[in-house]
């Protein structure tokens, strides 16, 4: 049973813990990942990049970079990533040669209005508070920048939901268990519980100086993209 968002560690608890967690299961974060999503996290994280719609050369921002592979979807649609994580566990074991910071995503290490696009794949929950980090992501992009934000979602089908349900809760858990770390991949399903409803987080966004804020639903609705704009003067 996927415990309760109050058992979960919230503010700077949670950053310590997730630090923690990241740098535990990094040796073998990439092999988990594809197997628990049967392959199809490159599907999603390609459809993420292709929402930026920038030119290219455009330099994107890749929120909790992980290990790189949003970074390298970002360099074969010609855009040019720079990564940021709070793991350094994970940034040890980074691939593909983009330049990489080790670094807090609510204080962004970089000048204001310094990326033309920002993405993230499967850390919006992982962040302490989301309002700060919009903000944040609104200080470092230029008017009419582009966001995508790539996250899991619970499917609306019963059916679709059910076997979700199960497969999430219950099976990633065994196989981030045999191949990795049990306690990390036990937080996986349990921390869907930090995201808040899709049109509190679409509100927050426009809140932050966002418009055209937007949530689409991947693969049946086990994933949801959302996506903005940078509001421009």
């Amino acid at each position: 049973m996927v415990p309760p968002r109050g058992t979960l560690p919230q503010g700077t608890a949670k950053v310590r813990a997730v630090r923690a967690m990241f740098d535990t299961v990094a040796p073998r974060y990439d092999l988990v990942n594809r197997l628990m999503t049967f392959g199809l996290d490159r599907r999603w994280r390609r459809a993420t990049v292709g929402a930026l719609a920038l030119h290219p050369g455009a330099r994107v921002l890749d929120l909790g970079c992980g290990t790189g592979d949003l970074c390298d979807e970002c360099r074969a649609a010609l855009y040019a990533p720079v990564g940021v994580d709070l793991s350094l566990g994970m940034l040890r074991h980074a691939h593909g040669g983009a330049p990489l910071v080790q670094g807090d995503a609510l204080c962004l290490p970089f000048p204001s209005a310094s990326f033309h696009g920002a993405v993230s794949g499967f850390a919006l929950r992982n962040f302490a508070a989301l309002p700060p980090l919009f903000a944040e992501l609104a200080r470092v992009l230029r008017p009419g920048g582009r966001v995508a934000l790539l996250d899991v979602a619970t499917p609306t089908n019963p059916l679709m939901r059910a076997g979700h349900r199960v497969w999430f809760e219950h099976a990633v858990p065994r196989i981030g268990g045999a191949l990795s770390d049990r306690a990390a991949y036990r937080y996986l399903p349990a921390s869907v519980a930090y995201l808040p409803p899709a049109p509190d987080m679409l509100g927050e966004l426009q809140s932050a100086g966002f418009e055209r804020a937007q949530r689409r639903p991947l693969s049946g609705g086990i994933t949801q993209l959302i996506t903005a704009t940078r509001e421009t003067p």
